[in-house]
């Protein structure tokens, strides 16, 4: 029945996400999940949302969740924009801020869902090669644009451009929008947000997902001048007024309230991926420095499809990409709990040796 479709539906290339297979005794680390539970302060706050108030529409500006996060990042509410997940805030943000008559620039090799929405809403891109070591050269930007988006630390790679470099790229396109996906970057960068007030054409998106381990409640959120957020809004309120559960909104704020939760489970990650990069390092794999919750590694006998196929058979997850075909050789291994992260050196262990 495909003549029904449109042809922009005909055209796409749908992102495709990491696997979420039902099955017993599996070490899953291919998603980049928080391996710990999120704060006992969110399981609280969501189990008091469960009342019959939940037959009321929920606050469709979510006052409370921006609230939290203008506390948290030391910025004003007229500054925060809320949405289901990361991803509905960055398809907003394409459509809102990035669809203009010349190019949009983000890197070759980066968060794929970037091509998809160009897809989907008709923007026209350029990919700019990472350098050999995978990482981004700001001068490859300094050129005619109609927005830039990355995503930083990089997804696949888990490499950090810092401050110093970004606000070098901001100064450079002051007539443009410059689009950061910080989605990893409590894991070991220094965000961006505080560049916010000084460079109106900045825009930083985040999530809770990861660091705040609240994947499944699907609260994401960016930060801007207020000219910025208005255009997300006005997008907003054309396309779902209420993007945000009762559950997402009361979890979310209470995620952000509970710092000292927040700071001792993510050291935990940061403590285990430093002893997960020794281990593979010393298997014979290259690893990429890392400031998210993944490492990226090849191995230099191994081929990236073979290992990931035969940690498969052995019950351990992790990701592999076919494209682009310079990133084929590697994996991209989530930072499990010691214990996850144990079982995966000993299944390699058993494949290599």
């Amino acid at each position: 029945m495909m003549r029904y479709w449109s042809a922009v539906v005909r055209g796409l290339t749908p992102y495709v996400p990491g696997e979420q297979p039902q099955l017993p005794n599996l070490n899953k680390l291919n998603t980049n999940e928080h391996p710990y539970g999120p704060s006992p302060r969110v399981l609280e706050a969501v189990r008091a949302e469960a009342t019959d108030s939940l037959r009321l529409y929920p606050d469709p500006n979510a006052d409370r969740l921006k609230g939290a996060i203008a506390a948290y990042h030391n910025v004003t509410p007229a500054q925060v924009f809320v949405g289901n997940g990361s991803d509905e805030v960055l398809a907003h943000v394409f459509q809102a801020l990035l669809k203009h008559d010349a190019r949009l620039l983000f890197p070759d090799v980066t968060y794929s869902f970037y091509p998809v929405y160009c897809e989907l809403y008709g923007i026209q891109y350029q990919q700019l090669p990472l350098t050999d070591s995978f990482e981004i050269h700001v001068d490859d930007y300094q050129q005619l644009n109609g927005g830039i988006i990355f995503a930083n630390p990089n997804a696949p790679t888990g490499r950090l451009l810092k401050l110093p470099e970004i606000e070098r790229l901001l100064q450079a396109n002051a007539n443009s929008v410059v689009v950061i996906d910080e989605a990893y970057i409590d894991f070991g960068g220094t965000t961006a947000i505080p560049l916010v007030t000084r460079y109106p054409q900045l825009l930083v998106v985040r999530t809770l997902s990861k660091s705040h381990a609240l994947a499944g409640l699907r609260v994401g959120y960016a930060i801007g001048h207020r000219d910025l957020i208005e255009a997300l809004l006005r997008v907003k309120d054309s396309f779902n007024s209420y993007p945000l559960s009762r559950f997402a909104i009361a979890g979310g704020a209470a995620a952000l309230e509970d710092r000292t939760y927040f700071e001792g489970m993510r050291d935990k990650v940061i403590a285990t991926r430093g002893q997960l990069v020794s281990t593979l390092t010393a298997l014979g794999f290259e690893v990429l420095p890392s400031a998210a919750n993944f490492v990226f590694a090849r191995h230099l006998h191994y081929e990236g499809a073979e290992l990931s196929a035969q940690l498969r058979a052995r019950g351990t997850l992790v990701r592999h990409f076919k494209t682009p075909t310079r990133i084929a050789p590697f994996l991209r291994i989530t930072i499990g709990t010691d214990v996850q992260c144990t079982a995966l050196t000993s299944a390699l262990e058993d494949i290599l040796y």
